[in-house]
């Protein structure tokens, strides 16, 4: 079964002439990158517990412990939603706007919403935890539209990180990435 979610709609060789935004269909959204090795480990450990708990789910239905089994049988299905939620989260882009998905939010902005998207060295996350390092990160000034829909005072969080989990250890990833959506961003707006 194919998961179109796992990989990045275009190759990133090293191509002259490659244009920023080869994809015929942009109406489609779709994710500038790959997700990163620790993005997939973390998902990887949740369903592997996931698979541990099906099968105490047989075991406790074979002991006729129908309330265990149901129990079980719930927390691995939390865990196989919340691996595949995991692996989709990220930066996606289409003609229609930028789509920031978190684990529990997403949050979609039209391209007439936004004023510029460019990289910037400031602290940032190490992986999503309260820790911060010195960073690259990709952020989205909103435009006058978006501040006065209500966004003003509201700070965006960054798009892309380099310490995130897409991008730790990965830095030519990061360019390329942040290069994409700065592409798309400027085609578009």
């Amino acid at each position: 079964m194919p998961l179109p979610f796992l990989t990045a709609d275009h190759d990133f060789g090293d191509v002259a002439g490659d244009a920023p935004l080869p994809y015929a269909d942009r109406d489609r959204w779709r994710r500038p990158y790959r997700p990163g090795p620790w993005r997939v480990l973390m998902a990887a450990v949740e369903l592997l517990l996931a698979s541990y708990l099906l099968f105490a789910t047989v075991i406790m239905l074979l002991a006729r412990s129908v309330t265990g089994a149901l129990t079980c049988a719930g927390v691995a299905v939390l865990f196989i939603v919340a691996a595949l939620r995991l692996l989709r989260a990220g930066v996606w882009v289409s003609a229609h706007g930028l789509r920031q998905v978190h684990l529990f939010h997403t949050v979609t902005l039209g391209w007439d919403e936004i004023a510029a998207v460019h990289t910037v060295q400031q602290p940032v996350k190490w992986l999503g935890m309260p820790r911060t390092v010195q960073g690259q990160a990709l952020v989205v000034t909103p435009s006058a539209r978006r501040r006065g829909r209500g966004g003003a005072g509201v700070p965006l969080r960054p798009l892309l990180t380099d310490n995130n989990a897409d991008f730790l250890s990965r830095p030519e990833a990061f360019d390329r990435a942040a290069d994409t959506v700065e592409a798309w961003a400027t085609e578009l707006r």
